[in-house]
């Protein structure tokens, strides 16, 4: 118990370092659509990680609600002339309108055949978003405008977008946060540690189990959203099945059923991804091996080779060990 109040004391200081530090990144010179990318990750994978890390529900398909969301939101502001923020809450409410046909198709079964069920459903839903003519197939829908907040509140600028973008996802995070340690999220836990038990307590689990995916859904759906509000455009890369693959490997590689884990495991993938090109070019030239230069697209390889590392020397997770070596420490 004592070292369980170690790591909850411990924990407000730094979700408050993390904060300031977002909100002074912008003015100490980090690129703020970079950041911005790097939250709307982290919330993927912090929605994730509240159906697999607290649910025990593993859904190959978490990327249909990204991008079915972000092509709602698209098409919301380009073809219906919304504001922002109702566009956003109408990706929203189409992520969790999917969560909830996905979940209600999978739910009643478990293991792997509930993966299978939601990969299959999220693939129906490439291949949709692939062939409907509004979504620009192959091109995806380009040229998504961020238009005025309540229609007052220009967010073209990079500046007004970040800290908008930094109040959504932070207000998002803690939703997560509440759900968790509400009574509805105690019942979640139960049924991940012990199904038939949380049965035989006279829980309606498949109920649970739909609602933790729908609200997942949901929150996945405002990640995609604002995605597409920050970036302008919308593509079939965020709906792809490998999208979803990336969420599991943000989640396990910082730390299963921690809320700090997906945040670290998303910021390590997208910035691999997105920096290891440069990184290649700066080996080459310091060594002079030609193969350096050409890393950037070697990527998934060394980001396989991270999380092969991740799983051999840190099985909880990088949060998840060191959370446990905190309790440990504490407990000696």
């Amino acid at each position: 118990m004592k070292s369980k109040t170690l790591v909850q004391r411990i924990a407000p200081w730094g979700y408050g370092l993390l904060l300031l530090g977002l909100l002074a990144a912008p003015l100490l010179g980090a690129y703020p659509v970079f950041v911005m990318k790097l939250m709307c990750f982290a919330l993927f994978a912090s929605a994730f990680n509240l159906l697999l890390g607290y649910t025990g529900l593993l859904s190959f398909g978490h990327a249909a609600f990204l991008g079915g969301a972000a092509y709602v939101t698209g098409y919301a502001i380009k073809g219906w002339g919304l504001t922002p923020e109702l566009a956003m809450l109408a990706g929203t409410a189409g992520g969790a309108l999917l969560g909830l046909v996905f979940g209600w198709l999978a739910i009643r079964r478990q293991g792997i055949y509930f993966s299978m069920i939601t990969l299959a459903l999220a693939q129906m839903l490439f291949f949709v978003c692939l062939q409907a003519p509004f979504t620009g197939g192959e091109d995806g829908m380009q040229g998504v405008p961020r238009g005025k907040l309540f229609g007052a509140i220009d967010l073209s600028s990079d500046l007004t977008m970040y800290y908008v973008a930094l109040a959504i996802v932070a207000a998002a995070f803690l939703l997560i946060v509440r759900t968790i340690h509400s009574p509805f999220g105690q019942v979640l836990k139960a049924i991940k540690e012990n199904e038939p038990r949380a049965t035989s307590l006279g829980y309606d689990v498949a109920r649970y189990k739909l609602l933790a995916f729908v609200i997942s859904a949901a929150l996945t759906g405002l990640a995609g959203s604002l995605k597409t509000v920050v970036l302008g455009f919308a593509t079939l890369s965020d709906v792809h099945w490998t999208t979803s693959g990336h969420v599991i490997l943000m989640t396990l590689m910082g730390g299963l059923g921690t809320l700090s884990g997906p945040i670290l495991g998303s910021a390590v993938v997208v910035m691999l991804e997105n920096k290891i090109g440069e990184f290649g070019t700066f080996l080459q030239r310091i060594t002079g091996v030609e193969w350096f230069s050409t890393l950037g697209e070697s990527v998934t390889i060394v980001t396989g080779l991270i999380f092969v590392v991740c799983v051999l020397l840190f099985r909880k997770g990088i949060m998840g060990e060191l959370i446990a070596w905190l309790q440990k420490k504490r407990a000696s």
